[in-house]
Order: structure tokens, then C-alpha cells, then sequence
């Protein structure tokens, strides 16, 4: 496959992923019944399915690695952490306060997550000094 292509579409997903729980979010912290349409239940996973196969394609087609590339090691952990603190803040933690500080917890590691990859570090804060 084309680098570009699969840049283009890993980028394109991040940017639908971060749409979508921000839509799911607000709509949470709004007990929205919108939350159950199955729509929303479905097409987030679909998306994070072709943004973690872009993903998984463009570190081969780069041959950087996580546990060899620190900050793929670093996207990775954070990338656990961001579906831990999302999970919490849309469905699993008790009460809106707790909901509402995983999704703004969600939404630091996302921004975290998004600078590593523009860096290609793990501590991209120190790569813009």
C-alpha cells in the first residue's frame, strides 16, 4: 500500500475518533438517549478498527516498533491508558463527576498521544523547546 494513502487514513480516523467521543461525551454529561442509538454503538469500534490497522501498517511500512521505538512504547501505553479513561468516562465510572474528570483525563492523554506522533517522542514537549 501506498504510505500516503494509509497516512491519510490513519489521520482522517484520529480526527473521526476524537468527533466522536467528544460527541458521545457531551452527550453523556447531557444523559442524552442519543447515547443508545446503534449507530453509536457500532460505528466508534468500526473507526478504531481502521485507525488501529493504519496504525499497525504505517509502523511497518516505517520499520519502527513498539518495545524498539520509545515512542511507539510510549503511543502504545498511552493508547491504554486513552481506552481505560474513555470506557470510564462514557459508561463504566460512578457519577458524572467521575465521568466527567476520566473524559477530560481521555482528552489530556489524546492530545498526549497526538503530539508523540507528530514528535516521533516520547517526551514530544521537549522536542519544541
Amino acid at each position: 500500500m501506498d504510505f500516503i494513502l494509509v497516512r491519510n487514513v490513519h489521520i482522517a480516523t484520529v480526527g473521526i475518533t476524537l468527533t466522536l467521543f467528544l460527541l458521545r461525551y457531551a452527550w453523556m454529561l447531557q444523559e442524552s438517549p442519543r447515547l443508545q442509538a446503534r449507530w453509536v454503538k457500532i460505528f466508534p469500534h468500526v473507526n478504531d478498527t481502521v485507525l488501529l490497522a493504519s496504525g499497525i501498517g504505517l509502523a511497518v511500512m516505517i520499520h519502527q516498533y513498539p518495545f524498539v521505538n520509545a515512542w511507539l512504547t510510549a503511543k502504545l501505553f498511552a493508547l491504554v491508558a486513552y481506552i481505560v479513561l474513555g470506557t470510564l468516562a462514557l459508561k463504566r465510572a460512578r457519577g458524572k463527576a467521575q465521568r466527567a474528570a476520566s473524559g477530560l483525563a481521555a482528552l489530556a492523554v489524546f492530545a498526549y498521544l497526538v503530539m508523540v506522533a507528530v514528535s516521533h517522542s516520547a517526551a514530544p514537549w521537549s522536542v519544541w523547546q
